[in-house]
Formats: structure tokens, C-alpha cells, sequence
């Protein structure tokens, strides 16, 4: 990564604190008039299970990717733009500017950061297309059947456990506490990114069998030829 990326990705990290350390409370009392009245301890860490300074910087610079992200859509949209991303980028923006903000729900908010395992794969995917290799091509074939399983993996096999836990949380103290503003960020984000998981699991899937099938007629046109080779051979020598 050149340094006038790097810049730009650490100026995200500040841009997007300094945007939520304003915005979150005014947002937060406009929606619950008595957020004002709680004492700064209730305002943060719920279910943290000690400091979560750590997760919160590893939400930070995922924030500072989507924001570059965001940013490189928007220069290249002719390109590169995607609406299905930048949905699933302001979605996860929306939540995370709470738990950087005030410290809450950072176990939900690394557990959602699974699924970025399955990123790589997407990327290597994008640079067979950029250079134009064939989807028969053995690399781009194994790419595309890990992207698949890695994908269904971290992004759809989860979800059960996930949500599960968070159906746990609802009409407990804490929960409560959270404030309705949080509460919303949380699950309509959640709600939104696993549709287009789903969605997204779908052409995956669907990808995946189209390349595997012109893979598999490939080698079997592959294994034929050299018998219908041999026949022709034959008939040129018959009498």
C-alpha cells in the first residue's frame, strides 16, 4: 500500500472517531431524551468482558478500509461500483460508529468480522477477471470452489449461533441499557448484511457451478479427443 493510501486510511481512522464522538450523543438524545441523564459508566463496555480497546481498534481500521472503500466506488463507479457494496459498507459503518463510540456490544461487533475471511478469495477472484484469465483455468477453479465453502463458512453457517445469542440479550437489563439507538444500529445492520450474504451466497453458489460445469466439459472433450484422434488415424490406413 502506497503512503498516499496509508494517509488516507489513517485519516479515516480520526475523520470517522471525531464524526461518531459528535454525532452519536446528539443522535443518541434526540432519539431517547434521557440518554443526557445516564452516568457516563452506562454509556459503554456492555458485554466487553474487560477492555475493549483492542476490538475497537480492530473495528477502526475496518472502518478506515470501508471508507476507502467507499471512497475508491465513488472515483471508479464507471468500474468498479457495486450498490450491493456500498450498502453492506454504510450498514456496517452505521453499527460500528457505536461500538468505536461508546464501547458497547464489541463481542457481536469482532464476531461479524468472521466473515471477512472470506475476503481474500473475493479479491483474488477479482484479479483473475481484471487480467483475464479463462474460468476454466485450474487456479481460477480452486479460487472460485474455496471462495464458496470459506464464504458459506464464515458468512452463512454462522449465522444460527449468531443470532441465537443476540435473541438471548433481548428484555435483559443490559439490553435495555443499551438505548434505542444502539439497539436499532445493531440489529437492522445485522439484518441487512445477512440478507446480502444470502444474496451474495447465491451468486456465489450459482458462479461456482457454472465454472465447475465448463471445467468438467473441458476435460471431458479433453478425454475424448484422443480416441476420436486414434479412429481418424485408423481410417486413413485402412485398405
Amino acid at each position: 500500500m502506497e503512503m498516499r493510501e496509508l494517509t488516507v486510511v489513517a485519516g479515516s481512522f480520526v475523520g470517522f472517531q471525531l464524526l461518531f464522538s459528535l454525532a452519536s450523543p446528539v443522535l443518541s438524545s434526540a432519539i431517547s431524551p434521557s440518554y443526557g441523564l445516564l452516568p457516563p459508566t452506562k454509556h459503554t463496555e456492555w458485554n466487553s468482558r474487560g477492555d475493549p480497546s483492542l476490538v475497537k481498534l480492530n473495528v477502526a481500521i475496518t472502518c478506515g478500509y470501508l471508507l476507502y472503500d467507499l471512497l475508491l466506488l465513488a472515483c471508479n463507479w464507471s468500474t468498479m461500483g457495486d450498490k450491493f457494496f456500498v450498502c453492506h459498507h454504510l450498514a456496517a459503518l452505521y453499527a460500528y460508529g457505536y461500538v468505536l463510540t461508546r464501547g458497547v456490544l464489541p463481542y457481536f461487533a469482532n464476531f461479524r468480522l468472521i466473515s471477512e475471511l472470506s475476503t481474500p478469495f473475493v479479491n483474488q477472484r477479482w484479479f483473475f477477471e481484471a487480467l483475464k484469465y479463462p474460468r476454466s483455468n485450474r487456479m481460477v477453479v480452486v479460487n472460485g470452489v474455496a471462495m464458496a465453502v470459506v464464504f458459506f463458512l464464515v458468512r452463512i453457517a454462522v449465522m444460527p449461533s449468531y443470532w441465537v445469542s443476540v435473541f438471548a440479550t433481548f428484555g435483559t437489563e443490559d439490553f435495555e441499557r443499551l438505548g434505542l439507538g444502539a439497539q436499532v444500529a445493531w440489529i437492522t445492520s445485522c439484518v441487512a448484511l445477512d440478507i446480502l450474504n444470502t444474496i451474495w451466497m447465491f451468486k456465489i453458489t450459482r458462479g461456482c457451478y457454472k465454472v465447475l460445469a465448463i471445467s468438467k466439459g473441458r476435460k471431458d472433450k479433453t478425454e475424448a479427443s484422443p480416441c476420436l484422434t486414434k479412429k481418424k488415424h485408423a481410417n486413413n490406413h485402412t485398405d
